[in-house]
């Protein structure tokens, strides 16, 4: 009887470890057991601190000074202008934040950010000067001395006295924000086209014969009237750029699922005819990968190009154009995972439930899905910065004044004796891409239920 308790209450104990087994965190574990993924994670959270700290390492104004008795946070403040008092509290002089030459004048408490420029900002006495070169000051009184410590170019200068440290400090958050925000726009679409093509299938979404041929022929004049119709405004917009093309954009976008609507709509009220009444399969699943194929087929590089080169730079343009040319890997990934999962017992089971083809999706199909998606979004962010990088390199995407390390490294070509501008946004964009490839490989090992032992 002993004997018996005893196994019972071991196989209890393994029932209830098994029970407790979490693949989250058995895929955190196997994720740290990979070195180079786990440090490229480390490398990327240093990228982000960084970023959001750019302002404070890279900054030509003061982090915080006292000049004539006045305490002053000229790089925090977001005020224009400050107006200064004496002792005796009145007006003694205006000071224009962004005008004034904050390095001339005598403080009598002063601190500097690590590095004392901004990006873009010119430093006309020191231009293509290099790391460690001779670095020149001009004082208050026009007497020029050596560079003092604080002041100097630690990376170099470009040809118009650009500082190269600042713009690769400020070109993190420009990288950064441009490989994720259009990967997320890249993920929305391709998550959801590839679920639907996976799970539905040729012969999984059926209709009545009148909203299938409805809806048809509404995508064309929905098409039409949001995009054809609009051309000359939206080729406007393009140009300008920035907020408006946003909105013109939704606007179309509006227009194109009202009249598509409407078309379903008149469908659904004619399907009340006995030959229109008749339930059709809708092929998502070709439509879905026949535009994939469509869309790999082209040269994406030089439509990227394309498309930057004729509109306006910016960067809501750069978004929208790398996210909705780079969502098709992701969905053909997010497509492969659903035709297997679609098949299983506990999708079969949740159907047979009643569960809304909604709630089965993205509630439990697509927890189970996701992994190759995941990774396919992280090798999908390095090639969005790569992007960036040669159109900026180029001369397109970027507003001007903007600087990227991509527009560094075109500064060498006009200075090939300038190594400095090459080196330095080179290893920023090789360590940026190459992080990120790893820490893709490091997910594909650590989500992948075939590995675990």
């Amino acid at each position: 009887m002993l004997k018996f308790l005893r196994f019972k209450h071991k196989t209890l104990s393994i029932t209830k470890e098994d029970e407790s087994f979490s693949f989250r965190k058995y895929s955190w574990k196997q994720f740290k057991k990979n070195k180079a993924a786990f440090w490229s994670l480390i490398l990327l959270l240093v990228w982000v601190f960084i970023a959001l700290l750019a302002p404070v390492i890279a900054n030509e104004k003061p982090l915080y000074c006292i000049y004539k008795g006045n305490k002053l946070y000229p790089a925090f403040s977001s005020k224009e202008i400050y107006e200064l008092t004496d002792a005796a509290g009145k007006k003694s002089e205006t000071i224009s934040l962004n005008n004034f030459d904050w390095k001339r004048v005598e403080y009598e408490k002063v601190i500097w950010a690590y590095c004392a420029y901004s990006p873009g900002k010119s430093d006309a006495m020191n231009t293509i000067v290099a790391p460690g070169g001779e670095q020149v000051f001009k004082k208050a009184n026009e007497e020029l001395i050596v560079m003092p410590t604080k002041f100097k170019h630690r990376m170099g200068t470009t040809k118009d006295g650009g500082d190269v440290l600042a713009g690769l400090v400020h070109g993190v958050k420009y990288s950064l924000f441009i490989g994720i925000l259009s990967m997320l726009l890249a993920s929305f679409v391709g998550i959801v086209l590839g679920a639907m093509a996976g799970y539905f299938g040729d012969s999984g979404m059926k209709t009545r014969r009148g909203v299938f041929w409805l809806s048809c022929l509404g995508i064309f004049f929905a098409w039409y009237y949001a995009f054809y119709t609009r051309s000359f405004v939206l080729k406007d917009v393009m140009e300008e750029g920035g907020g408006n093309m946003v909105f013109q954009l939704l606007l179309s976008l509006l227009i194109l699922s009202v009249v598509f609507f409407v078309f379903v709509f008149i469908g659904k009220k004619m399907s009340s005819l006995s030959f229109l009444k008749k339930e059709v399969n809708v092929p998502v699943d070709s439509i879905v990968s026949r535009t994939i194929e469509i869309i790999n087929s082209l040269p994406m590089f030089l439509v990227i190009l394309s498309i930057a080169a004729i509109s306006r730079p910016s960067f809501t343009t750069l978004v929208l154009i790398i996210g909705f040319s780079s969502w098709t890997g992701i969905a053909r990934f997010t497509r492969a995972e659903f035709l297997k999962v679609s098949k299983l017992d506990y999708i079969q089971a949740a159907r047979s439930l009643g569960l809304t083809n909604r709630k089965i999706i993205f509630r439990h199909a697509l927890p189970n899905a996701i992994g190759p998606a995941l990774v396919a979004i992280a090798f999908g962010i390095a090639g969005a910065i790569l992007t960036e990088s040669s159109l900026s390199f180029i001369g397109v995407g970027v507003p001007p004044e903007i600087v990227t390390w991509g527009k560094i490294l075109s500064e060498a070509k006009q200075s090939a004796s300038s190594w400095w501008l090459v080196l330095f946004p080179g290893i920023a964009i090789f360590l940026t891409v190459t992080m990120y490839n790893l820490i893709g490989e490091g997910l594909r090992d650590a989500l992948d239920p075939k590995l675990k032992k």
